[in-house]
């Protein structure tokens, strides 16, 4: 008997995930049960894949980087992706920004339905939450984004995930292991290439817990959806962020097919549980092990380019988020703010969220931190942004879900296009997590 392709097995557990959740949703009691009984089973999903994400990225960065054998190849990698990121950075914002002038979803929306909107989530812990943390992004220094590149103690960076400082001392030992003899080098090169494996092999194991956990996760996405005639009165705005996030990954298929020659299906094949995870746990950080081992072993992406190329993306590449933020920064302008947009505010936009996508981190709910930076760059009044949060919060948690898909697609676009670039896409030899198995059983 065939098995059942990963990517089938995760849909199915999706859409069993949805059931379960309408069913509780409609029984006394049954949002405590999934809060309670189902919900922890996709948080220890999630937390597995952190708990591999930073081993992985330290093993393979430094894996790779030192089988370059040349320090000029490191210097044009990364000006090769840094230059694409931004590149489809401005097209996700341009693409929101055309979408919402077109639609203006928010022009037809009634007072009662703003007012309703207003008192149910102006005074929101979420909401206020949101506020405080953008204050307090706004109140550091102009080139702190700088400064916390550079990590002062590497556990206190490995420990709490802060992926740029990892990347620096990865990138930093793999050039100094290239600037010692070989033959000194060899030793620590081989422990990070046995990390490598065994931390892939973790990977391998964890994905076949998927199915159930995304179950969980969908369960709980569902259950947390308390108003959906809000949702419904958002319904045009919502799917004026679905339509510019699917124009992008028509823009990444394009890419691939014209830049790599490769299949646009058969990418969608390869990536599709890497996507379907970050639709699920709405974190690009916590995808990153998966998109990783599908990237370079499903489509044969060299550990040289992806061990750069991805972590660098979870961190600064948010095309998805990008989008969002323009969508959602001129729709709150159109129901409570109409006079600023000007098209010098939406120029200001576009390069606010440029800059506010290479500081959005990786976790749920971040892009709308930088939405409130964004809003402020243009002017928008400071007594409205509670209201302008509200007006979105309601249906942020599934466009969340949406708009990391495309940047986990979009990661996965620009490794194959630099590992193209640099002759290090080959032939994708996939592994099992049970290659080994008969000879250890």
């Amino acid at each position: 008997m065939k098995k059942i392709a990963l990517h089938w097995k995760i849909i199915i557990g999706m859409i069993l995930g949805v059931i379960l959740g309408f069913i509780m949703n409609s029984i006394s009691g049954g949002k405590d049960f999934v809060t309670d009984w189902i919900a922890p089973f996709g948080t220890i999903f999630i937390n597995l894949l952190k708990l591999i994400a930073v081993p992985l990225i330290l093993a393979s960065l430094i894996k790779g980087v030192s089988d370059l054998k040349d320090i000029s190849k490191i210097k044009s990698m990364g000006l090769r992706t840094i230059a694409i990121y931004l590149c489809t950075t401005v097209v996700a914002i341009v693409i929101g920004l055309s979408i919402v002038n077109v639609v203006k979803p928010g022009a037809g929306m009634s007072a009662d339905t703003l007012e309703k909107i207003k008192l149910k989530y102006e005074n929101d812990a979420g909401v206020t939450d949101k506020l405080t943390k953008a204050s307090a992004q706004q109140d550091a220094g102009p080139l702190q984004a700088l400064v916390d590149i550079f990590p002062s103690n590497i556990f206190t960076a490995l420990g709490e995930a802060k992926m740029l400082q990892v990347i620096f001392f990865a990138l930093f030992v793999g050039i100094c292991l290239l600037l010692i003899p070989e033959k000194k080098a060899k030793p620590l090169v081989r422990f990070f290439d046995s990390l490598n494996e065994v931390v892939m092999k973790m990977v391998d194991l964890i994905m076949l817990f998927a199915p159930y956990a995304v179950l969980a996760l969908m369960a709980n996405v569902i259950v947390a959806f308390d108003d959906t005639e809000i949702l419904l009165k958002l319904l045009n705005y919502a799917l004026c962020v679905i339509v510019g996030l699917v124009i992008m990954i028509v823009f990444y298929l394009i890419l691939v097919k014209l830049y790599t020659k490769k299949s646009p299906i058969w990418f969608l094949n390869k990536m599709s549980p890497a996507q379907l995870l970050a639709f699920s746990t709405s974190s690009s950080a916590a995808t990153l092990p998966v998109t990783m081992e599908r990237v370079e072993e499903h489509i044969g992406v060299d550990k040289e380019v992806s061990g750069f190329v991805l972590p660098v993306g979870a961190t600064v590449n948010m095309d998805g988020t990008s989008l969002y933020q323009g969508i959602a920064a001129v729709f709150i302008m159109q129901v409570v703010w109409p006079e600023g947009l000007t098209i010098t505010n939406q120029l200001v936009i576009i390069a606010t969220a440029i800059l506010a996508s290479v500081g959005s981190a990786a976790v749920p709910s971040a892009g709308m931190v930088m939405l409130v930076i964004v809003l402020e760059s243009v002017g928008f009044p400071a007594e409205l942004l509670p209201i302008g949060l509200a007006l979105i919060f309601a249906v942020d948690r599934p466009l969340d879900m949406c708009r990391t898909v495309v940047n986990v697609t979009g990661d996965a676009t620009v490794s194959m296009m630099v590992a193209k670039s640099l002759g290090k896409l080959h032939k994708p030899k996939p592994k099992n997590w049970d290659d080994h198995y008969e000879h250890v059983k």
